[in-house]
């Protein structure tokens, strides 16, 4: 997880998320239209995730 990747998680995390496929996209998506910080929060679980 490169710096780039987090900070871009911060400003807009479905953007961060885009080489983690459709439904990652979707799942951070609909989470930052519910608000902000779950949307953050995913978006940096995601990334995290080594398996992906």
């Amino acid at each position: 997880m490169s710096i780039w990747r987090v900070i871009l998680a911060i400003i807009f995390p479905p953007l961060a998320v885009i080489g983690k496929g459709c439904g990652s996209i979707i799942i951070v998506f609909l989470l930052t239209l519910l608000g902000w910080i779950p949307g953050v929060i995913a978006a940096l679980i995601i990334l995290n995730n080594p398996e992906r």
